[in-house]
């Protein structure tokens, strides 16, 4: 390991002989300290902030974001155990309000002699927004510290007024490295010795066949070690576990993403033969056909966009088919959708536009919205000149209002939408440079600080 880790010689050494409890060998692994516990640096590693925040037992409440089988639960117990807290444990699967209010009472107990809770919420977002209301104000108060465990994004999942309260932390998936370092361990654990050359070979097999899993890599360490044909493991003992799948297609590691990289390079190249290719060789080797139709949707708001908006259309529809009919004929839309995005005419305006748009917001304060630009849905809003002046686009020739303004005096015209040339970009290109130079050749002023450096009053805005 690095930043500060132990090595997992260090770790071997502290696994005793194999356990005769029953127990799954997943929850015998089970990390019993900070160190032990594998892939998550970022997080735990020398001077990372999580890991500050748990050595100087400066607890607040959080939630842990990250796919099945990386360690959410395990870092739970260990934070309570770190700052000696008391631990609560509840899953939102099996537990109700009547649940919620007994951990409460339970925690202002340990609150009265002096001792901290730390109340655990596993699979948090299968709560209801009242279940998760309901823990607002013992958070407020103090009456427990809150850790919430979700494999689900929680900006969707969780009520903004729990996120408000919690800082969201992210474990990633287990890479082969850290997987690997997780069977070593397990098969010691198994055979008290380390894993030999060809069983190196089965443990990577199996790192890889477990999606950043280490919970799963290790049942399926086990379901070998205890299928074995000989006293070593050995590639035909996975056969019956895994098939041939998963040497076929790695679901999250870097053949994976470069595999999508792949169609979408080819459909942005305007190959509509290489993105077939690659479509086929992601269906065929087990990826979620909706999990390509959404990457597809991204390939036609990127690449695409106004050259040609049927192109999004089309992949909704191909999403949809796949979502109601499954294959074949869902696999079939894709192709169909695959093969129009890439003979599309491509553009990257819209995209280039809308960073752009973020980076002014981004950078900029929160401008107040013109007075003509504001609706006086009251009388007193009127009074106050809400709405005054504003000119209706439809009482123009052609639906447009040379000169007015509609960005924040403050913030000035600006122009971040360039359309191309290629497809139906190129109509609205010739528009847009036709609106445009009616406004700039219109004498309405809206502001008056307008006129351009140099024209009659721009040096002086009280100039006639």
């Amino acid at each position: 390991m690095t930043d500060g880790r132990v090595s997992t010689q260090d770790l071997l050494s502290s696994i005793t002989a194999p356990d005769v409890s029953g127990q799954p060998l997943a929850a015998r692994m089970r990390p019993k300290t900070l160190e032990e516990i594998s892939g998550q640096d970022h997080l735990l590693g020398h001077d990372r902030p999580l890991r500050l925040l748990i050595e100087q037992s400066q607890l607040h409440s959080l939630i842990l974001w990250g796919p099945p089988g990386t360690g959410k639960t395990t870092l739970a117990r260990l934070i309570a155990s770190q700052c000696q807290a008391h631990f609560i444990a509840l899953s939102a699967v099996l537990s109700g309000v009547k649940d919620i209010r007994a951990a409460i009472e339970e925690a202002r107990y340990h609150a009265q002699r002096g001792q901290r809770t730390l109340l655990f919420v596993d699979e948090v977002h299968r709560f209801n927004k009242s279940q998760q209301d309901a823990f607002l104000p013992h958070v407020e108060d103090g009456t427990v510290i809150f850790i919430g465990a979700t494999t689900e994004n929680p900006s969707f999942e969780l009520n903004a007024a729990l996120l408000s309260r919690a800082r969201v932390y992210v474990l990633k998936a287990l890479d082969i490295v850290a997987l690997g370092e997780v069977l070593v361990r397990g098969l010691h654990m198994l055979a008290a010795r380390l894993p030999e050359s060809e069983e190196r070979v089965v443990l990577e097999t199996i790192a890889k066949a477990s999606d950043g899993d280490a919970r799963l890599a290790l049942n399926l360490l086990e379901i070998a070690w205890t299928h074995r044909s000989t006293d070593h493991l050995a590639p035909e003992d996975l056969a019956a576990i895994l098939g041939d799948h998963a040497r076929r297609f790695d679901k999250r590691g870097d053949v994976f993403f470069d595999q999508i990289s792949a169609l979408h390079k080819a459909v942005r190249g305007s190959s509509p033969d290489a993105a077939l290719y690659w479509l086929a060789r992601m269906i065929d080797g087990g990826c979620d056909p909706l999990y390509i139709a959404r990457r597809m949707i991204r390939m036609a708001t990127e690449d695409i966009g106004n050259a040609d908006p049927r192109a999004l259309q089309l992949t909704l529809n191909a999403w949809d088919v796949q979502r109601r009919l499954g294959p074949p004929e869902g696999e079939l839309a894709l192709a169909q959708a695959v093969v129009y995005l890439a003979v599309a005419a491509k553009s990257n305006a819209v995209y280039a536009a809308w960073h752009a748009a973020r980076a002014l917001v981004a950078a900029g304060g929160s401008e107040a919205v013109p007075m003509h630009l504001r609706n006086a849905a009251t009388s007193l809003m009127k009074s106050m000149g809400y709405g005054e002046s504003y000119r209706y686009a439809h009482d123009f020739d052609e639906g447009f209002v040379p000169g007015e303004r509609y960005f924040p005096e403050t913030v000035g015209e600006q122009v971040f939408y360039e359309p191309t040339e290629r497809g139906l970009e190129g109509k609205i290109r010739e528009k847009l440079v036709y609106l445009r130079k009616l406004s700039a050749d219109s004498d309405f002023q809206r502001y008056e600080n307008d006129a351009e450096p140099g024209d009659p009053g721009g040096d002086n805005p009280k100039a006639p």
